[in-house]
């Protein structure tokens, strides 16, 4: 692959944003109905179920109420709705949509409320039909918000509406976006970059059962956050079947080899979007040796910027998001809520260059390599580039 072709963005083929409005749209009416959400899961969780429930209330022509954030996670992030959004932006931008406040009115605050779990992947009819408790009750109270509503076989109104919620509504507070600004700033002065979402963290090795490469205590470790996360149902897994399904994030060695696979050379600027990866410097040892200008937020970022943002991590992550999104290249180690938040977001944007690894077809690579098969150079090259048709 010639070097141009590593950077270049891929053909829009003449697609992009439709945001806008048809003929027969309305706009909530204000019948005394509000909806309170309670948002679940980390920061690109949280952020798809807000819009979602933007797009119920629309349904259900509810008053929404400014949603309170997951503080219960794994993250345990003390954050409020406002710390890491623009909350005027938001109840602004939607004002011809749904009628959004910031808080219950008080003489609605003791009256009985419906507590609602709604199904996930519910459809249009479903929340017509939930709307009837506003018959009984004045407030309904969402329990969770996300993957409440499905993706598929909505009115395209509906799907433009959570469009708008997502990419234009619902900004990043003053002070992340600034910060984010800054920190792209400093890589593009440094040239082309890769933002590489490596998610090689603790939580999602737990979560996923992968311990590929870690040492027996690592793996004993996993195994008991795992077993003692009460929301996490999956509690025995086989590691070996996880990665070699395709499961498993790749690791740091794994990505350089596939960077390097792919005809990056060693001088390439990459960002770690990332929270503390699992293992700390030792496990990426490799990727360095590859690729040595490895920079995270809080190498590019002065102490005294990042100092407001400790111990948030949906705020820090909402840091690496803006990187990610203004990136030459991103890189998602794994297919989670912010691989897909972002590549759709660079879509939005353009159809910014995003690769996603074959971690499936990666893998069987890999265990030639590791047998002695296959070695590293240009037949294995070609079919890590053949694999991923750049």
């Amino acid at each position: 692959v010639q070097e141009n072709q590593l950077w270049k963005a891929p053909s829009s083929h003449g697609f992009g944003p439709c945001v806008h409005l048809s003929n027969s749209y309305t706009v909530t009416q204000d019948w005394g109905r509000y909806l309170l959400v309670q948002s679940n899961g980390g920061l690109n969780q949280m952020r798809a179920g807000i819009c979602d429930m933007v797009a119920v209330a629309w349904i259900m022509n509810a008053t929404l109420i400014i949603p309170k954030l997951d503080k219960r996670s794994y993250w345990h992030d003390s954050s409020i709705f406002s710390d890491i959004f623009d909350q005027e932006h938001f109840i602004k931008t939607l004002e011809g949509d749904v009628k959004i406040v910031k808080e219950l009115p008080k003489e609605l605050e003791s009256v009985p409320k419906a507590r609602k779990h709604f199904t996930s992947w519910s459809g249009l009819t479903y929340y017509e039909e939930m709307a009837h408790l506003y018959k009984e009750y004045k407030v309904i109270n969402v329990a969770k918000s996300d993957s409440r509503l499905s993706n598929n076989y909505l009115p395209i109104d509906l799907q433009r509406l959570r469009c708008r919620a997502f990419y234009y509504a619902l900004r990043f507070a003053s002070p992340i976006e600034e910060l984010g600004k800054k920190l792209v700033e400093r890589m593009r002065r440094r040239g082309p970059y890769i933002a590489l979402h490596l998610r090689y963290e603790k939580d999602m090795l737990a979560f996923t059962g992968c311990t590929y490469g870690l040492t027996t205590s690592e793996a004993e470790e996993l195994t008991t956050i795992r077993e003692n996360t009460n929301h996490w149902k999956t509690k025995k897994i086989n590691s070996t079947d996880q990665r070699a399904g395709g499961y498993c994030p790749l690791t740091p060695k794994e990505v350089g080899i596939f960077l390097q696979a792919l005809g990056y050379p060693r001088n390439t600027w990459i960002y770690i979007a990332a929270g503390e990866i699992y293992g700390g410097s030792k496990n990426l040892e490799e990727l360095k040796h590859r690729f040595p200008n490895l920079v995270f937020k809080e190498t590019i970022a002065r102490p005294n910027e990042l100092e407001s943002f400790l111990n948030h991590a949906s705020q820090t992550a909402a840091l690496d998001y803006i990187v990610s999104i203004e990136s030459d290249v991103f890189i998602p180690s794994h297919s989670g809520n912010m691989a897909r938040a972002v590549e759709g977001h660079r879509r939005f944007l353009g159809h910014r260059k995003t690769i996603s690894p074959d971690r499936k077809g990666l893998v069987a690579l890999f265990q030639q390599r590791e047998r002695g098969e296959l070695l590293e150079g240009i037949e294995f090259s070609q079919l890590v580039i053949k694999m991923h048709k750049l």
